[in-house]
C-alpha cells in the first residue's frame, strides 16, 4: 500500500526553537493582565531556560574535551 500525502495536513517541526529564542525579547502585551504572580512566574522561567542552555553547553563542551 503506497502512503499518500495530504497537502492540508500540518508538518510537524519538532525543532523548532523559534518560540524559545523570542521568549526572551517579546514587546510587552497591553492586554496581558498585571499581577506578582505572573511575573515571578516568567522570571522563573526564564531563569530555568538559562539554565538548562548553560546545563547544555556544559555537556557538549566535556563530551567534545573527552574525544
Amino acid at each position: 500500500m503506497t502512503e499518500q500525502k495530504n497537502p492540508d495536513k500540518e508538518k510537524v517541526n519538532y525543532f523548532d526553537f523559534s518560540e524559545v529564542l523570542t521568549y526572551f525579547f517579546r514587546k510587552k502585551d497591553p492586554n496581558r493582565p498585571k499581577s506578582f504572580n505572573l511575573k515571578a512566574m516568567h522570571t522563573i522561567n526564564k531563569i530555568s531556560i538559562l539554565m538548562f542552555l548553560g546545563a547544555v553547553i556544559v555537556m557538549i563542551v566535556r563530551a567534545i574535551s573527552r574525544a
